[in-house]
């Protein structure tokens, strides 16, 4: 399954050889709550199709007939705002007045475009830059480390795995995992010295070790953009990668496995390994939220749920009021006035 910037490159490229033009819109700001998060690309061909997504609907439809009356359309990038008034929010489905400020792209590269997808297929992380000023754009090698950027005139996305995923374990739920935790911009590891397991793993972006599971996330040296997950069902192979795993700051680890195996397993750790309280309770066992999973792809999807949801915490500050997430205050409210976020 290719990644949302990956489908919006290959249309683009569709496009192109079929003599189409097309105008690039990226989320480059919001205020309050936002369907779509800075970054979010959408492109939009000149007889109004579109690939990608930056709202639930009504921006891309009032995008789409911009396009179709020839509006969006200028010598070089400039700034779109949508919702800069409570009237406009609301019309245009933005939750709880949100405000949503758009870079408007018209005719971008198209060479420079190709060798995104190009090094986004290769599995690279890529940093594309847009200045105004210039009305260009540049490619440059990311680290995970590097992040998104608007000033108002310099534009700086991030396009690639920004996150990594190490599956322990090359059995049938590794399988429905890895596919949907690279669309979710994930790059997967999956580490199995099982021959038996790893000669018949073959899900295609994705990385194969055989290495030990302790040698392998050492290796790895996770960073706090690290998941990883236990899935082997031996506890030879799980113990190995939990003991290099918990004293790290991946910011997700997982085992797979019953209440009854994961209470044993934790008392393992403590009393055998040495491991603090503090470190065994960040221990996610058993792995996935609990919506009474039990196939394989059903299990699959609870693990990715509860990383998505883990992910989401992780980078998201903690709001200290619940009206203050979407960017108004109760005063304002009573108004009817918008206010933007501080």
């Amino acid at each position: 399954m290719d990644s949302l910037d990956l489908q919006v490159l290959a249309a683009i490229e569709s496009w192109r050889h079929q003599g189409h033009r097309f105008i690039l819109a990226t989320v480059a700001n919001t205020w309050g709550a936002s369907p779509r998060p800075r970054g979010s690309w959408l492109a939009v061909r000149d007889d109004g199709r579109i690939a990608g997504s930056v709202s639930g609907g009504c921006i891309e439809d009032d995008l789409i007939d911009k396009m179709r009356r020839g509006e969006l359309w200028q010598p070089r990038p400039y700034a779109l705002t949508y919702g800069a008034t409570r009237d406009e929010a609301l019309n245009f489905g933005l939750p709880c007045g949100g405000i949503l400020e758009l870079l408007i792209e018209p005719d971008p590269d198209t060479a420079l475009l190709q060798g995104l997808a190009e090094r986004l297929g290769k599995g690279e992380l890529v940093k594309r830059t847009l200045s105004l000023d210039a009305g260009m754009a540049a490619l440059a090698p990311a680290r995970p480390g590097d992040q998104f950027h608007w000033d108002g005139k310099t534009l700086t996305t991030l396009h690639g795995p920004q996150w990594r995923l190490l599956l322990v374990g090359a059995g049938d739920i590794a399988r429905y995992i890895a596919p949907m935790a690279m669309a979710l911009g994930f790059e997967v590891i999956v580490c199995d010295p099982r021959e038996e397991y790893a000669a018949s793993w073959n899900v295609p972006g994705t990385r194969l070790l055989t290495t030990m599971p302790d040698d392998t996330v050492a290796a790895l040296a996770p960073d706090i953009r690290t998941a990883i997950i236990v899935l082997a069902h031996d506890p030879k192979l799980d113990d190995m990668a939990l003991l290099e795993a918990l004293p790290s700051p991946a910011f997700f680890v997982g085992a797979l496995g019953s209440r009854r195996t994961n209470d044993h397993r934790r008392k393992r750790l403590l009393e055998h390994f040495g491991f603090t309280e503090a470190q065994v309770a960040r221990l996610r066992g058993p792995v996935g939220l609990p919506i009474g999973s039990r196939t394989p792809p059903e299990i699959a999807v609870s693990i990715l749920a509860e990383l998505t949801q883990e992910r989401i915490r992780h980078t998201t500050p903690p709001s200290t009021h619940p009206l203050q997430e979407c960017g108004l205050l109760a005063d304002d409210l009573e108004r009817g006035v918008v206010r933007v976020a501080d």
